[in-house]
Protein backbone atom coordinates (compact mmCIF):
# COMPACT_ATOMS: atom_id res chain seq x y z
CA UNK A 1 0.00 0.00 0.00
CA UNK A 2 1.37 3.53 -0.98
CA UNK A 3 0.73 6.47 1.22
CA UNK A 4 2.00 10.05 0.67
CA UNK A 5 2.43 11.95 4.31
CA UNK A 6 1.66 15.82 2.73
CA UNK A 7 1.81 19.06 3.44
CA UNK A 8 1.75 22.71 1.92
CA UNK A 9 2.43 25.95 2.67
CA UNK A 10 0.40 29.22 1.65
CA UNK A 11 0.33 32.97 1.45
CA UNK A 12 -2.83 32.72 3.57
CA UNK A 13 -5.96 31.20 4.83
CA UNK A 14 -8.55 31.22 2.14
CA UNK A 15 -7.63 29.62 -1.82
CA UNK A 16 -10.94 31.38 -3.04
CA UNK A 17 -10.24 34.82 -1.54
CA UNK A 18 -7.06 35.24 -3.10
CA UNK A 19 -4.03 33.31 -1.43
CA UNK A 20 -1.90 30.98 -2.99
CA UNK A 21 0.12 27.76 -2.37
CA UNK A 22 4.15 28.28 -1.85
CA UNK A 23 5.52 25.28 -1.10
CA UNK A 24 3.93 21.54 -1.18
CA UNK A 25 6.12 18.62 1.04
CA UNK A 26 5.84 14.96 0.70
CA UNK A 27 7.02 11.45 1.95
CA UNK A 28 6.33 8.04 0.06
CA UNK A 29 5.31 5.60 2.77
CA UNK A 30 5.37 1.85 1.45
CA UNK A 31 2.97 -0.35 3.92
CA UNK A 32 3.41 2.37 6.48
CA UNK A 33 7.23 2.39 6.18
CA UNK A 34 9.27 6.28 5.22
CA UNK A 35 10.88 4.77 1.66
CA UNK A 36 13.53 7.68 2.03
CA UNK A 37 11.67 9.11 -1.70
CA UNK A 38 10.07 12.49 -1.09
CA UNK A 39 8.73 15.31 -3.27
CA UNK A 40 9.25 18.81 -2.30
CA UNK A 41 9.03 22.19 -4.34
CA UNK A 42 9.02 25.83 -3.28
CA UNK A 43 6.38 27.62 -5.56
CA UNK A 44 6.06 31.46 -7.19
CA UNK A 45 2.46 32.50 -6.29
CA UNK A 46 2.80 35.45 -7.76
CA UNK A 47 1.36 38.08 -5.36
CA UNK A 48 2.67 39.68 -1.88
CA UNK A 49 3.66 37.69 1.27
CA UNK A 50 1.65 38.69 3.78
CA UNK A 51 3.51 39.12 7.26
CA UNK A 52 0.78 36.82 8.90
CA UNK A 53 1.92 33.89 6.90
CA UNK A 54 5.52 35.20 6.68
CA UNK A 55 5.84 35.64 10.27
CA UNK A 56 4.20 31.16 10.01
CA UNK A 57 6.63 29.72 7.59
CA UNK A 58 9.38 32.76 6.80
CA UNK A 59 9.37 32.69 3.26
CA UNK A 60 9.32 36.03 1.71
CA UNK A 61 7.95 37.26 -1.75
CA UNK A 62 11.55 38.17 -2.87
CA UNK A 63 12.97 34.16 -1.72
CA UNK A 64 9.56 33.10 -4.02
CA UNK A 65 9.96 35.12 -6.60
CA UNK A 66 12.88 33.09 -9.07
CA UNK A 67 10.59 29.35 -8.01
CA UNK A 68 8.67 27.90 -10.70
CA UNK A 69 4.93 28.87 -10.79
CA UNK A 70 2.49 25.88 -10.09
CA UNK A 71 1.57 25.38 -13.35
CA UNK A 72 5.00 24.34 -14.32
CA UNK A 73 5.39 21.69 -11.27
CA UNK A 74 1.67 20.35 -11.84
CA UNK A 75 2.38 17.68 -13.79
CA UNK A 76 5.48 16.13 -11.86
CA UNK A 77 3.68 16.84 -8.53
CA UNK A 78 0.77 14.47 -10.20
CA UNK A 79 3.11 12.08 -11.33
CA UNK A 80 4.27 11.78 -7.59
CA UNK A 81 1.38 11.35 -6.09
CA UNK A 82 0.08 8.62 -8.44
CA UNK A 83 -3.07 6.82 -6.97
CA UNK A 84 -1.33 6.93 -3.65
CA UNK A 85 -3.63 8.22 -0.97
CA UNK A 86 -2.39 11.39 0.91
CA UNK A 87 -2.22 11.36 4.29
CA UNK A 88 -2.63 14.90 5.72
CA UNK A 89 -3.47 16.69 8.70
CA UNK A 90 -6.45 19.39 8.62
CA UNK A 91 -6.50 17.88 4.57
CA UNK A 92 -9.75 20.28 4.14
CA UNK A 93 -7.07 23.53 3.98
CA UNK A 94 -4.75 21.67 1.91
CA UNK A 95 -6.59 19.82 -0.81
CA UNK A 96 -8.47 23.24 -0.68
CA UNK A 97 -5.41 24.67 -1.85
CA UNK A 98 -3.84 21.83 -3.72
CA UNK A 99 -7.56 21.56 -6.13
CA UNK A 100 -7.70 25.19 -6.64
CA UNK A 101 -4.07 25.18 -8.10
CA UNK A 102 -4.79 22.33 -10.04
CA UNK A 103 -7.97 23.60 -11.38
CA UNK A 104 -6.43 27.47 -12.55
CA UNK A 105 -3.87 25.01 -14.54
CA UNK A 106 -6.68 22.77 -16.03
CA UNK A 107 -5.14 19.31 -14.93
CA UNK A 108 -7.28 17.35 -12.86
CA UNK A 109 -7.93 17.41 -8.66
CA UNK A 110 -7.30 14.83 -6.29
CA UNK A 111 -10.89 13.62 -4.77
CA UNK A 112 -11.71 12.95 -0.91
CA UNK A 113 -11.59 9.35 -1.42
CA UNK A 114 -7.40 9.23 -1.78
CA UNK A 115 -7.45 11.49 1.48
CA UNK A 116 -6.92 10.24 4.89
CA UNK A 117 -7.21 13.28 7.42
CA UNK A 118 -4.67 12.33 10.48
CA UNK A 119 -6.81 15.09 12.81
CA UNK A 120 -9.94 13.18 11.86
CA UNK A 121 -8.03 10.17 13.21
CA UNK A 122 -6.38 11.88 16.40
CA UNK A 123 -9.89 13.27 17.72
CA UNK A 124 -11.56 10.07 17.39
CA UNK A 125 -8.65 8.57 19.14
CA UNK A 126 -8.08 11.28 21.59
CA UNK A 127 -11.40 13.23 22.04
CA UNK A 128 -10.38 15.52 24.83
CA UNK A 129 -7.42 17.01 22.94
CA UNK A 130 -5.14 19.07 21.85
CA UNK A 131 -4.94 17.59 18.15
CA UNK A 132 -2.51 19.81 16.92
CA UNK A 133 0.62 18.53 15.37
CA UNK A 134 2.57 19.67 18.34
CA UNK A 135 0.92 18.52 20.82
CA UNK A 136 0.62 15.01 19.09
CA UNK A 137 4.38 14.86 19.16
CA UNK A 138 3.86 15.81 22.92
CA UNK A 139 1.76 13.11 23.28
CA UNK A 140 4.06 10.66 21.21
CA UNK A 141 7.51 11.67 22.10
CA UNK A 142 8.12 12.45 18.95
CA UNK A 143 11.05 14.97 18.38
CA UNK A 144 9.90 18.07 16.89
CA UNK A 145 12.46 20.43 18.11
CA UNK A 146 13.50 21.48 14.28
CA UNK A 147 10.12 23.13 13.88
CA UNK A 148 11.15 26.63 15.03
CA UNK A 149 8.98 27.31 11.60
CA UNK A 150 6.33 25.59 9.57
CA UNK A 151 8.11 23.98 6.16
CA UNK A 152 6.11 21.78 3.97
CA UNK A 153 8.60 18.80 3.96
CA UNK A 154 9.77 18.67 7.64
CA UNK A 155 5.66 19.17 8.75
CA UNK A 156 5.63 15.91 6.49
CA UNK A 157 7.99 14.35 8.20
CA UNK A 158 6.83 14.51 11.18
CA UNK A 159 3.44 14.03 10.57
CA UNK A 160 4.60 10.47 9.24
CA UNK A 161 5.87 9.69 12.71
CA UNK A 162 2.53 10.78 14.36
CA UNK A 163 0.78 8.96 11.17
CA UNK A 164 2.40 5.28 12.55
CA UNK A 165 1.97 6.44 15.97
CA UNK A 166 -1.89 7.07 15.51
CA UNK A 167 -2.68 3.99 13.84
CA UNK A 168 -0.75 1.63 16.28
CA UNK A 169 2.88 2.63 16.78
CA UNK A 170 6.18 1.28 15.90
CA UNK A 171 6.60 -2.47 15.99
CA UNK A 172 9.38 -3.66 17.70
CA UNK A 173 11.68 -6.22 15.78
CA UNK A 174 11.26 -9.54 16.73
CA UNK A 175 14.57 -11.63 17.36
CA UNK A 176 15.17 -14.76 15.34
CA UNK A 177 17.47 -16.34 17.53
CA UNK A 178 16.13 -19.18 20.19
CA UNK A 179 16.22 -18.36 24.13
CA UNK A 180 19.79 -20.08 25.84
CA UNK A 181 17.13 -22.36 27.38
CA UNK A 182 16.03 -23.85 23.94
CA UNK A 183 16.26 -26.52 22.81
CA UNK A 184 15.36 -28.92 19.99
CA UNK A 185 15.50 -31.99 22.07
CA UNK A 186 11.75 -33.29 22.16
CA UNK A 187 11.64 -33.53 25.84
CA UNK A 188 12.20 -29.93 26.22
CA UNK A 189 10.19 -28.76 22.87
CA UNK A 190 6.95 -29.92 24.15
CA UNK A 191 4.48 -28.75 22.28
CA UNK A 192 6.24 -27.23 19.83
CA UNK A 193 6.91 -28.22 16.14
CA UNK A 194 10.37 -30.38 16.03
CA UNK A 195 13.31 -28.41 15.61
CA UNK A 196 11.80 -24.80 16.59
CA UNK A 197 12.86 -23.22 19.72
CA UNK A 198 11.03 -20.43 21.50
CA UNK A 199 10.92 -17.06 20.01
CA UNK A 200 10.38 -14.33 22.30
CA UNK A 201 10.36 -9.94 21.32
CA UNK A 202 13.46 -8.10 22.21
CA UNK A 203 12.31 -5.79 24.74
CA UNK A 204 11.64 -1.82 23.93
CA UNK A 205 15.47 -0.07 24.87
CA UNK A 206 13.19 2.51 26.34
CA UNK A 207 8.98 2.15 27.78
CA UNK A 208 6.88 4.01 25.54
CA UNK A 209 5.88 7.58 26.30
CA UNK A 210 2.28 7.77 27.65
CA UNK A 211 -0.60 7.84 25.64
CA UNK A 212 -2.40 10.19 27.91
CA UNK A 213 -1.41 14.03 28.99
CA UNK A 214 -0.24 14.58 32.38
CA UNK A 215 -3.39 17.48 32.53
CA UNK A 216 -5.82 14.70 31.10
CA UNK A 217 -4.32 12.45 34.26
CA UNK A 218 -4.77 15.07 36.65
CA UNK A 219 -8.75 15.57 35.40
CA UNK A 220 -9.34 12.11 35.87
CA UNK A 221 -7.81 11.89 38.96
CA UNK A 222 -10.24 14.94 40.16
CA UNK A 223 -13.29 13.63 38.76
CA UNK A 224 -12.29 10.18 41.33
CA UNK A 225 -11.83 12.18 44.39
CA UNK A 226 -15.34 13.62 43.45
CA UNK A 227 -17.09 9.89 43.83
CA UNK A 228 -16.09 9.51 47.49
CA UNK A 229 -14.15 7.11 49.24
CA UNK A 230 -16.05 4.30 48.40
CA UNK A 231 -15.14 4.68 44.16
CA UNK A 232 -14.05 1.63 42.74
CA UNK A 233 -11.69 3.32 40.60
CA UNK A 234 -9.68 4.01 43.65
CA UNK A 235 -9.08 -0.10 43.74
CA UNK A 236 -7.38 0.37 40.29
CA UNK A 237 -4.93 3.09 41.83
Amino acid sequence: MREISFDTETTGLNPRGGDRLVEIGGVELINHVPTGRTYHVYINPQRDMPIEAFNVHGLSEEFLSDKPLFEHVADAFLEFVGDAVLVIHNAAFDMGFINMELERCGRRTISRDQVLDTLDIARRKHPSGPNSLDALCNRYGIDNSRRVKHGALLDAEILAEVYLELIGGKQTALSLMPDEDSSSSSGQNAGHEEGLGRFNARPRPSPLPPLILQAEYEAHQAFIAKMGDGAIWKKYQ
